[in-house]
This record gives structure tokens, sequence and C-alpha cells, in this order.
């Protein structure tokens, strides 16, 4: 298998997003606020390694299922049985879902509960399932890709802050955590938005494999005009949060209305006139653009705070 082909098979650049997101939280904010925490680096990378391996694998098995889809959505940009057979497909998602449970398996028993491999069992149920049923029924697969998404920043916070909370650092280890949930919400809303933006992108393909998703069922135009009712809420969420947070650190508030916010209105200008594919993908990227600009934010954040000190 070629390693270029397999790395453009599991969405790399993706991938690289979620490992950064994490390290960014493990080395910038979790420093700079004194968050106490458990893992060492190696057991943090294996936490990293379990994280992007069960993407990676739901990712292939994603272009398994879609083969005929992407051969009307994206005909350039088929792997699976044009550069890749299908059973070397199956070959790879199993070995990086047993590398992803094993690893996920070692850092559970480090931190003293075992029970937390369930949280990579059954992220790998949701993601078969997903690919094989839930991503044809409206809303439901969106969602269920969004949760994932936001669950791969919370899971820095289960496998690291939880687990090093004491009687003394509850409250901060507690607010920290906090900090974790408010990252993996901005996460999920953008993250459904964009889910939805894809499938109206997709929807000729996906009605070659008798999908339903929101597009097929209202259409286009309705669907579109769902999205931009829906980019209000975190329009509001964010503005009302950065506001309450950040008005006495100037830098930070201009920071989220010029990187985040001004991007999330010319998002909206562009969806509710999108007509063509190629206008939809922009506002997909545009979505993805966002929520790395506000991931980001945790940086400028944690510089700001510790100069000030």
């Amino acid at each position: 298998m070629i390693v270029p082909v397999f790395l453009q098979l599991i969405r790399w650049k993706n991938l690289v997003m979620i490992v950064c997101i994490q390290l960014l939280f493990k080395f910038v904010y979790f420093p700079v606020f004194s968050v106490a925490t458990t893992l060492s680096n190696l057991d943090f990378s294996l936490l990293l390694l379990a994280t992007i391996t069960i993407a990676a694998a739901g990712y292939i098995n994603n272009d398994i299922y879609d083969v005929e889809a992407d051969k009307v959505n994206k005909p350039s940009k088929v792997i699976i049985s044009k550069k890749i057979t299908v059973k070397q497909g199956y070959t790879s998602y199993y070995i990086l879902n047993i590398i992803a449970l094993l690893a996920g398996f070692y850092i559970s028993y480090k931190i003293n509960q075992l029970s937390f491999i369930a949280i990579f069992i059954i992220t790998a149920l949701l993601l078969k399932v997903y690919n094989s049923d839930f991503k044809k029924k409206p809303l439901v697969g969106n969602i269920i890709v969004s949760l994932l998404v936001s669950l791969s920043i919370l899971i820095v916070g289960i496998f690291d802050v939880i687990p090093a909370i004491t009687n003394e650092n509850v409250v901060e280890q507690y607010l920290a955590f906090r900090v974790l949930i408010d990252y993996s919400v901005f996460a999920f809303m953008f993250m459904l938005l964009r889910e939805i933006v894809k499938d109206i992108e997709d929807v000729n393909g996906d009605k070659k494999l008798k999908m339903k998703t929101l597009p097929i069922l209202l259409g286009r135009k309705k669907t579109k005009n769902i999205v931009f009712a829906l980019s209000f809420i975190p329009l509001i969420l964010v503005t009302l949060y950065s506001f309450n947070n950040f008005s006495d650190i100037p830098f930070i508030l201009a920071y989220m209305l010029i990187v985040v916010m001004l991007p999330l209105l010319h998002f909206m200008t562009k969806i509710i006139y999108a007509k063509t594919k190629k206008e939809y993908a922009y506002a997909s990227k545009l979505l993805k653009f966002i929520m790395l600009m506000g991931m980001f934010s945790i940086v400028i954040i944690s510089l700001i705070i510790n100069y000030a000190h």
C-alpha cells in the first residue's frame, strides 16, 4: 500500500488537527493554568495514538461503505476499489482498531480506570454502526460524528485531568474540565453544521445509496435554510461567551470577534446564496477554518494570561 495514498485515505490533515488540539491543551493550557495532570508524555502519546487510529479506522470504513456514492460525488478522489482493494481497506481498518484498543487499554490501566476502555470500544462500534446504518438517517449520523469529534477534546480531560483530582485541587480541576467542555461544545456545533453542508454537497451520490439525509428528504434549499438558522446558535453563544469571559482582555475578545465570528457571518452569507457544488464545498471549508481558529484561541488565551502574570 503506497504511503501517500494511505495518508489520503485516513484524512491525515484531519488527524493532525485532532492531535494539535490535544497537544495544545496538554502542553500549553494545562501548564499555564497549573492544571494537575496524570499522564506522562509517553502515556499521553499513547492517548494520541488511540484517538487518531480509531478515527483513521472510521475514515477507512466510511470510504468502504461510500464507494458507489463517491464515484458520483468525488470521482477523482475515490481510493477504495481504485488504488486500494476493499480487502486491503478492511485489513487496515481492523489493524488500526486493534492498535487503538490496545493503546486505550494500556492508558486505562495506567490511571487505574480499566472501565475507561469502554470509551474506545463504544467509539469504534458507533463509527461502525454510523457507516452501515445511522449515516443514512436524517441528522442522526450528523449528530454522532459531531459528538465523536467533541469527544476527541473531552478525552484529554477524562484521562489526564479527572484522575488527578484531589480534595485540595478539586475546584481548579473542575474549572479546567469546564474549559474542555466549552471547547468540545464549540467543536460539536460547528461540526454539525459542516456535516449537514457536506450532505447538501453530496446529495447526488447519497441518493444512489438510497440514503435519507436532510437534503434528500427536504431538498437543498430548505436544508441550507436550516443550516442558516442553526448558525445563529453558535453566533449567539460564542459572542456571549467571548464578552462574558474576555471583556476585560481586549486582545482575546478582538481575536474571537475578528477571527471566529466574522468568518461565521461570512459563512452565513455564503450558505444562504449557495447553489453549486463548488459553493457548498467552499462553505464546508470555511467551517473547518472557523473550527481551527476557534481551537487555536486556547494558545492566544494561554499566552496572554501567562504574559499578564
